[in-house]
């Protein structure tokens, strides 16, 4: 018998077991494992024969009787006034189809942005609550903005996941701190550790709709074909769906699910395939000052605003803004060429979210066919206002914004016809993004006024809801949903979760309003906050001081504060604050509560270089030297080494055959990279200037077989006229200089979307048209790539900033 056993298998200090052993444990091991699991009620004695077992303590969880499925549609970017059930010119069938089957709400919030409104639907929590105050890229240091969500705001993914459902997420995140977005990075904040079994999808704020940059539950992956092979992502989005649910009931079909779907659509980008675009050709020619007045009677005839809803200012705060980014434009101020080129972009719009309904339609359908759609419960809705990050004059594209450099209308011009194709990057002006939000003041990061806060919400779930086609007027925000699903599936947040205590949960369950249109509303109080922006609705009162976002003003003691009563005025339009002062007061105090009580200090309306310049803990600190190795995965560009503003060199060391050919470093696409690469036995470095043509070029002579170090260097010399940095570019082939001449670099990233750094191949878009990704290195070996940045480096961090701050 080994050493400290006893006969019956326990621990020598443990009295010897008696032959029935009902509930009781025989080891130090198994009482400590009994506190925290049901208890063993069967009979256990020396043999197994004479034994007697219990499943029950070892048994899943499962989901209660009749739980419903539960489907969340979270588009991006779109303003209540931009789709048809609404009264709005794009054209949603399924939408429609699920609004005339269902409810549509038209008081229904979220927080202004999108990685915030998105933690609320995570935890049911309000976004400083869930240390999530703007985006990723936005943290400070301070309870409400550390970026990480707590344990103590378990997500609505970890509580059905332990009861029994199955959970998926499909699509956007934004909800992952950008060091951690990285194949070596933490996983603690990824999906798959949140309570979801499955994701497939992007974790960065926005991506490239052809030619995205795409994870697989813990993974990043290439995307499984092209764009010339039909790719699109909302299609691509809407196929993992469908395969996740189809797989899910062909093993577990008396399982309930939940997916989470988050299409990159409405966000820029604005991508669509023709068939879609053209759909909307000339629907937009009368601008968006006349959409305006426009909708806004459609949506009074609807019901979804009340008769004597007035419009709001366009341009309400001109004077508060630090730069004209979020000024509109008069329509009529257009020359007929800005006309033509911004209607053409509102179509674009248009087709990508009519597009990518249909897609979430293909989903509809399948459980329709499958006998599921009586029993799931449909949320389709936005996460904030229409984008106002296009600029006043719109881009082809975006990134040219977020490098300072001036849109040109002859080139936008001379891109009229790819707008929305894989050769633009393109984003409509603000004055749509106003539009888009009518009758409201304002846009997305707008937290005070409703045109950033106020999102299309339709809820459908046939055998939970009598009523059919009608419209709630209730007051609700994300915050809601949480409790909502919970409420439908007879589960609870739990006051502790694994052995943390919980933040009560902020929302209340909107379950009441399915039936009655007449119930009144059951939320009494919601608090906004977003980059100093600030507003608290109370019982049908609402309070918003007059400041703009990213902004630098600070001074926060010296705004102004105005007063809407929301019940009556819903466009937010007549200010009471001189007629109603004690009101006023009251609200505020309100607002401070709400703040004191959700982390919500202190406001930060620090501008975007501001924020980017926080000193914030790094797992992997900047360094002058880095080297990367074939057969890595992309890296991304929030971990890759930058290069933006400085000078740096590109060595590869490589043993080359006679036919070599292929990428041995590339980094960005078509709007903005740079690659070093081998075709016709030649060496070419390519620097992608903004997608601006030409393509800056070196090229050598053929090279001979055998060892090299290939490479090139540029020297930065100053700036040019927008900041972009001006040098000389060499281009080596051992220790020879084979090619030299001027050059310009960006300041700012390369993309937006993570079109990562990648060694033997280039992912996702080419950086150059000389090949076509990916363009695998084949014909000898890369023993590796370096890259050396100077100690001493120029960065527009303002620049930069702007760039990370609209990748939201």
């Amino acid at each position: 018998m080994p050493r400290g056993e006893s006969p019956a298998g326990g621990d020598a200090a443990d009295p010897p077991a008696s032959n029935h052993c009902r509930g009781r444990f025989r080891s130090r091991r198994e009482r400590a494992w009994a506190m925290t699991a049901k208890e063993f009620n069967g009979v256990i004695n020396l043999d197994v024969r004479d034994s007697v077992p219990d499943w029950s303590p070892y048994e899943l969880t499962k989901a209660p009787d009749g739980a419903p499925n539960v489907l969340v549609v979270l588009y991006d970017d779109t303003g209540l006034a931009s789709w048809s059930p609404y009264g709005g010119r794009i054209a949603m069938p399924t939408l429609d189809r699920l609004a005339q089957n269902g409810l549509t709400y038209t008081q229904w919030h979220t927080t202004a942005l999108c990685s915030p409104t998105r933690s609320c639907f995570l935890t049911g929590r309000n976004h400083t609550t869930n240390r999530v105050a703007a985006i990723m890229e936005a943290t400070n240091g301070f309870p409400g903005a550390a970026g990480r969500i707590p344990d103590e705001c378990a997500t609505v993914g970890q509580v059905l996941q332990d009861n029994g459902y199955s959970t998926f997420w499909v699509g956007k995140n934004h909800n992952v701190p950008e060091e951690d977005n990285s194949s070596g990075g933490s996983r603690s904040q990824w999906p798959l550790a949140k309570g979801f079994d499955r994701f497939y999808g992007f974790l960065g704020g926005e991506t490239n709709n052809w030619y995205p940059d795409l994870c697989e539950d813990n993974h990043f992956i290439e995307q499984p074909y092209t764009p010339e092979e039909g790719y699109h992502l909302s299609k691509d989005l809407a196929d993992q769906s469908i395969k996740m649910i189809r797989d899910q009931q062909a093993s577990n079909p008396s399982r309930p699910w939940y997916l989470w779907f988050c299409p990159g659509a409405n966000h820029a980008p604005h991508h669509a395939p023709e068939e879609y675009i053209e759909k909307y050709k000339g629907m937009f020619d009368d601008g968006y000052d006349a959409y305006r007045d426009w909708v806004l009677g459609r949506m009074v005839e609807r019901g979804v605003m009340p008769e004597g809803t007035e419009l709001t200012p366009t341009n309400p705060l001109a004077e508060e803004v630090a730069n004209a980014a979020d000024a509109v434009r008069p329509w009529d101020s257009l020359s007929e060429d800005e006309q033509r080129l911004f209607a053409r972009m509102a179509e674009v719009f248009a087709g990508f979210s009519e597009y990518t309904d249909a897609q979430v339609g293909r989903i509809v359908d399948y459980l329709e066919a499958s006998g599921q759609l009586d029993n799931t419960l449909i949320f389709y809705c936005a996460d904030n206002g229409a984008s106002g990050e296009g600029s006043p004059d719109g881009s082809v594209n975006e990134n040219k914004f977020f490098n300072n450099y001036p849109d040109d209308i002859t080139e936008n011009l001379a891109q009229l016809g790819n707008l929305g194709s894989p050769e633009t990057y393109n984003h409509y002006p603000t004055g749509w993004a106003v539009a888009f939000s009518t009758p409201f003041q304002m846009f997305k990061r707008y937290s005070q006024y409703s045109g950033g806060t106020c999102d299309p919400m339709v809820i459908h779930w046939p055998k939970g809801i009598k009523a059919k086609g009608e419209i709630r007027h209730q007051y609700h925000h994300a915050t809601d949903v949480v409790s909502t699903i919970l409420d439908v599936a007879g589960l609870e947040m739990p006051e502790t979760y694994r052995g943390v205590k919980q933040e009560p949960l902020a929302g209340v369950s909107m379950r009441y309003s399915f039936d009655s249109a007449d119930a009144p509303t059951q939320k009494h109080r919601q608090y906004y906050n977003m980059l100093g922006t600030r507003g608290v609705w109370q019982d049908g009162w609402k309070a918003a001081a007059t400041h703009a976002p990213l902004t630098g003003n600070g001074r926060f003691d010296e705004d102004s504060w105005e007063l809407y009563h929301v019940d009556a005025d819903r466009s937010e339009s007549r200010n009471l604050a001189d007629q109603e002062p004690e009101r006023l007061r009251e609200l505020i105090a309100a607002w401070f509560e709400e703040a004191e009580a959700n982390h919500g200090l202190p406001l930060d309306d620090r501008t975007a270089m501001e924020l980017l310049t926080i000193s914030r803990p790094q797992a992997e600190p900047p360094r002058t030297r880095y080297v990367y190795y074939p057969g890595s995965s992309a890296v991304p560009e929030g971990v890759a080494v930058n290069v933006r503003g400085r000078s740096y060199k590109i060595i590869a060391d490589v043993d080359l055959s006679a036919d070599a050919e292929g990428v041995l470093f590339a980094h960005g696409s078509r709007f903005g990279g740079h690659a070093l690469f081998l075709k016709d036995r030649r060496l070419h470095y390519v620097y992608n200037f903004l997608g601006i043509p030409p393509e800056q070029t070196f090229t050598s002579e053929i090279l001979t077989p055998g060892p090299h170090a290939l490479g090139m260097e540029f020297v930065r010399e100053g700036a040019g006229p927008n900041k972009e940095s001006v040098g000389t570019t060499r281009l080596y082939v051992d220790d020879q200089v084979v090619a030299e001449g001027p050059m310009r670099a960006q300041v700012g990233k390369f993309t937006l979307c993570g079109d990562g750094l990648c060694v033997g191949f280039d992912s996702a878009d080419s950086v150059s048209r000389s090949y076509r990704a990916p363009f695998a290195f084949t014909g000898g070996k890369i023993l590796g790539v370096a890259v050396d940045v100077s100690e001493e480096s120029y960065l527009d961090l303002e620049t930069e900033a702007l760039g990370a701050l609209a990748r939201d």
